[in-house]
């Protein structure tokens, strides 16, 4: 992995599991292609080795201590 995809600012990004995905997208009754797309030479795309159609999993940490998932489907 881009030892700069670890910086403090940036948001941790997975490749989510098939689980996840199957659970997400029922629970907003959404598509892949409902989601927001993520470039496949976005440089954390490239750091995880992201292909077309996987979908990446965003946890963002606000001031408050709280955390936020967002989601992202990966295309060329």
């Amino acid at each position: 992995m881009d030892p700069n995809f670890s910086h403090i600012f940036l948001p941790k990004h997975t490749i989510a599991s098939e689980e996840e995905v199957d659970e997400v997208l029922k629970k907003y009754s959404i598509t892949k292609e409902n989601l927001p797309i993520l470039k496949s030479d976005d440089p954390s795309a490239k750091a995880l080795n992201a292909k077309a159609g996987d979908i990446i999993r965003i946890v963002r940490h606000h001031s408050d201590g709280k955390e936020a998932l967002y989601w992202r489907v990966v295309v060329d």
